[in-house]
């Protein structure tokens, strides 16, 4: 009989999808929705700002929490601006909110990141402001479009519609750089012109399926890659023609191949169709060569700032010896590479240690070695072979560091640590187990995708 009361009570506080009701937002959440409370359920509304009075109009309920959109603001928040663009896509979730406010929200999702974790002592971290951007728009160096074609018989190229697969047609994009912008349009109309077969998700029918534009903005070189449905690529010498008469920015062209329906975008193969098989990119006095696959931050702009406050938390001197785990291409030990005496790299991506390697005989940098696999194996590894080191620098993923890392460092206790994060959840899910070891002498909020819910840290630990 209580059971059934129960149920009973549930019933009756759930929302029904469409029911309208007065809400005052309290603050934004960690993915940038505005958060309010309705009888005690906790309430996200996607657009609402804090102190904002809306007519809110509930999407579904969850049972704990609902989410809902705005039918109407009452009362406006002094920090809602214009926004430059219209479309329902991912990557512009903060555009209404003032750009001081968006740093002043990134540092303080830190701070409820550590309420919720409470890693040892993490009333007494020091928060430090976030580092933003003069201009923070056009700041994308590349862009991974979907393709698709219209009734009609358009060739459009955008990103879906939140939480659909209808692709939303981008003519214009404000954090892309305006070349990127540039070439995706043009490329859509030649595709057009030539009627090279577009892909049908639907049938899973057709060739492209999505084109991918990294744009250096060191040199200028644009790089193309299209990521096909089959091997063949009808016409690929007329399409060359026209990309090389009227594009000369672009001085790469690859293709993926990615047959069938899929969740992921890349396929397995990908090989060159014309120019050359990398890009060159510069942070500070260090280059890069950007193979296809290879990782690299979207905003070199922030990227450097980013590494400059690496290399000051590291401290590092001549003598002194630096792991860097997950480092991908190579980018933050070579650009710290004329501090220390030593670099050591690792990462699971075989295609990623030979573009560090690559990068490293590009700077004419002796002083590496770079290899495949996991941090948490091969360090114990070549301690056992009598490598010593002083100091660790990690920038996991967004799911954070491996449990088996964490257990690594911890008894490796390197004197020198600098954990950088893109995911302040698992930052302070990590740090929960590192302050056991370590204090947290600061976090350094970056914004490297303003307009955005997304922020990174450079977090600085000393041993205890």
């Amino acid at each position: 009989m209580q059971y059934k009361k129960r149920n009973q009570d549930s019933g009756q506080n759930l929302l029904v999808s469409g029911k309208r009701f007065p809400l005052t937002i309290k603050r934004l959440g960690i993915n940038g929705e505005g958060i309010g409370y309705f009888k005690h359920k906790v309430i996200f509304v996607e657009g609402a700002l804090p102190n904002e009075v809306v007519v809110a109009e509930v999407v579904e309920d969850n049972g704990k929490y609902a989410t809902a959109k705005i039918h109407q603001i009452r009362t406006k928040s002094p920090y809602r601006i214009e926004k430059k663009d219209n479309y329902d896509v991912g990557g512009i979730e903060l555009e209404h909110l003032k750009y001081e406010e968006q740093l002043k929200f990134k540092k303080d999702v830190f701070a409820q990141a550590l309420e919720k974790f409470k890693p040892q002592g993490y009333q007494r971290f020091k928060l430090l402001p976030t580092i933003g951007m003069k201009h923070p728009f056009e700041y994308r160096n590349k862009a991974q479009f979907q393709v698709r074609k219209t009734i009609e018989g358009k060739v459009i190229a955008g990103l879906y519609k939140r939480g659909t697969h209808d692709l939303v047609d981008l003519p214009t994009f404000s954090t892309q750089r305006p070349l990127t912008m540039k070439v995706i349009r043009k490329i859509c109309k030649y595709l057009e012109n030539l009627e090279i077969p577009i892909y049908d998700e639907e049938n899973n029918s057709g060739i492209i399926k999505t084109i991918v534009v990294r744009e250096s903005f060191a040199t200028g070189e644009v790089q193309v890659v299209f990521i096909t449905n089959s091997e063949k690529l009808p016409k690929k010498r007329f399409l060359f023609e026209e990309i090389n008469n009227n594009l000369p920015e672009v001085t790469s062209v690859l293709q993926n191949i990615n047959k069938g329906k899929t969740s992921l975008v890349w396929g397995k193969t990908t090989k060159l169709l014309s120019g050359n098989e990398y890009i060159t990119e510069k942070l500070g006095n260090v280059e890069f060569k950007l193979s296809a696959r290879a990782f690299f931050q979207l905003n070199p702009y922030q990227t450097q700032k980013m590494y400059e406050e690496v290399k000051k938390a590291l401290a590092l001197g001549k003598a002194e010896k630096l792991i860097d785990a997950y480092c991908g291409v190579g980018t933050i030990g070579l650009f710290v590479a004329n501090e220390t005496n030593e670099i050591r790299g690792m990462d699971i991506t075989p295609e990623a240690i030979e573009d560090a390697k690559l990068n490293a005989k590009l700077n004419k940098q002796n002083n590496f070695l770079y290899t495949v696999g996991r941090a948490e194996n091969l360090i114990p590894e070549w301690q056992q072979n009598g490598f010593a080191f002083d100091a660790l620098v990690v920038d996991p993923p967004r799911t954070g560091m491996d449990t088996k890392l964490i257990k690594t460092i911890l008894k490796a206790k390197p004197r020198k640590f600098v954990y950088v994060s893109c995911n302040p959840s698992t930052l302070a899910r990590d740090l929960k187990e590192l302050t056991q070891v370590y204090y947290v002498d600061y976090i350094q909020s970056i914004d490297m995708f303003p307009q955005t819910a997304r922020c990174e840290a450079v977090v600085k630990l000393s041993r205890r």
